[in-house]
């Protein structure tokens, strides 16, 4: 008889994902709905309910917007440059000498 090999599951594998939303930007998107609630509930009970709602609902609008823009970017924010970097050696003479003397 041969024996078969099976793959086992050992635990996450692959980010998580949830309503489109990976990783660190689940959280991102949970506080993009609590803080657009938060805001808007405290507009509308200083001023008028309709604009409360209003706010609200822009309010998580654009919080849900940014995440999904800053997901495109990946999970880190990269400043990616483009070209060669050369970076000159700057030794004080006392470190040069004393590499010689040591020798």
């Amino acid at each position: 008889m041969t024996h078969g090999r099976y793959p086992i599951y050992k635990g996450l594998q692959k980010p998580l994902i949830y309503r489109g939303f990976k990783g660190k930007f689940i959280y991102w998107g949970i506080g993009s709905l609590i803080g657009g609630l938060a805001t808007g509930g405290l507009i509308g009970a200083l001023t008028n309910l309709f604009l409360g709602g209003f706010a609200t609902l822009a309010l998580m609008g654009a919080g849900l917007a940014y995440t999904f823009m800053k997901q495109g970017n990946g999970l880190h924010d990269k400043t990616r440059h483009r070209g060669a970097f050369i970076h000159p050696v700057q030794l004080s003479i006392s470190y040069e000498n004393r590499e010689k003397d040591s020798l």
